[in-house]
């Protein structure tokens, strides 16, 4: 499996970003017993909206959406799962 994840930070002022990102994942192989299919197995593209208070210290609010693909979706359709979905994200990036 590879997972890549780019992202960006758009300033909107000086203390206020909007960062825009795009997860992916990749399966080598079919695994029926986790539910994952080969190839691109998921996406989620998400926009969080954070405010600095201090470099080391930022609230943020924002908005993702999941999407199983392919064979992944197939499996968790079988199971019953849902294949998408949006959540509302809340936390503090923080670091030392």
């Amino acid at each position: 499996m590879a997972r890549g994840n780019v992202y960006y930070d758009l300033r909107v002022t000086q203390r206020l970003i909007l960062q825009p990102n795009v997860e992916v994942n990749l399966a080598a192989q079919n695994s029926r017993e986790i539910g994952v299919g080969s190839g691109l197995s998921d996406i989620d593209l998400g926009l969080r909206l954070r405010y600095e208070v201090r470099r080391e210290f930022a609230p943020y609010v924002g908005i993702s959406y999941t999407r199983k693909i392919g064979n992944t979706a197939d499996f968790a359709r079988v199971a019953g799962e849902k294949v998408g979905g949006t959540s509302v994200v809340v936390g503090i990036r923080t670091w030392f």
